[in-house]
């Protein structure tokens, strides 16, 4: 499977209808790389007429603002929303919430005005429209609990594209105590992803997943690429990592195509 970037698209008249942003984590993060792959196949089985930035892309600046440096944010921003307007991009889809959530409320004002969506929320659509069809085969049944991301949950107020998929897969949603509106952080937002933790008695990513393993789910169904590597490692400090697989919303549909 080839990947067009806007660059080949422009140069050989392509039509682009969405522009796929993968994001640091989805380029460099050899876990996420594998959701990247699986998001791909999924728009390529869905005939949707797709391309990436490739090496023209930067990051959105996300953690440089968490981590409190407006100047390094503003620069990235500016140079990305130079890049996407050069090429007339309209909608954008992209599989971290991090992305997702700077790319749609964050670069309006820096004169950056794109339709932006997650992955799951675009992955329902075309399930809708019936460009994808899922058989719940591979999960039918199976005990999956859902863990919503901050930026995804809380910061955009969407709890219910994913959860809409994993009705789809016929899994057997078993919900964590603090989950939807009253979600738990994974342990990685505010940068705190590239950071040492303060002093505390327990990391949060180890609270987190004691919570999924509580629910004696067999799989952690995520939406992002911090949460997936904060649940990963919380498992393998409980010694779960046998047990409970930790997996990307679009990876599951993936296994789950007709």
């Amino acid at each position: 499977m080839t990947i067009n970037t806007m660059a080949e698209a422009t140069a050989t008249g392509v039509e682009v209808e969405v522009l796929f942003w993968v994001g640091c984590a989805g380029s460099f993060d050899a876990r996420a790389q594998k959701v990247t792959k699986a998001f791909s196949q999924l728009l390529d089985k869905a005939g949707v007429l797709f391309a990436i930035l490739g090496n023209e892309e930067a990051c959105t600046g996300d953690p440089a603002r968490r981590a409190g440096n407006e100047f390094i944010f503003q620069m990235l921003a500016l140079q990305n929303i130079q890049t996407l307007n050069m090429y007339g991009v309209k909608k954008i889809v992209t599989a971290c919430p991090h992305c997702f959530n700077t790319l749609k409320n964050e670069y309006p004002a820096l004169g950056g005005n794109y339709d932006v969506v997650h992955h799951t929320q675009f992955l329902q659509e075309l399930l809708s429209t019936g460009k994808l069809k899922v058989e719940g085969g591979a999960f039918n049944g199976k005990k999956i609990t859902y863990h919503d991301s901050c930026y995804l949950g809380r910061v955009n107020g969407e709890y219910e594209a994913p959860r809409h998929l994993l009705a789809d897969l016929e899994a057997d949603l078993v919900e964590m105590k603090r989950c939807k509106t009253t979600g738990l952080c994974c342990g990685a937002g505010g940068a705190q992803m590239f950071k040492e933790d303060e002093p505390g008695d327990k990391r949060i990513n180890i609270e987190r997943a004691e919570e999924a393993i509580s629910t004696n789910a067999n799989i952690v169904a995520a939406n992002c690429p911090f949460c997936i590597t904060m649940i990963t490692d919380g498992m393998k400090a409980k010694d779960k990592q046998d047990d409970v697989m930790v997996m990307d919303i679009s990876e599951m549909i993936l296994q789950s195509i007709k």
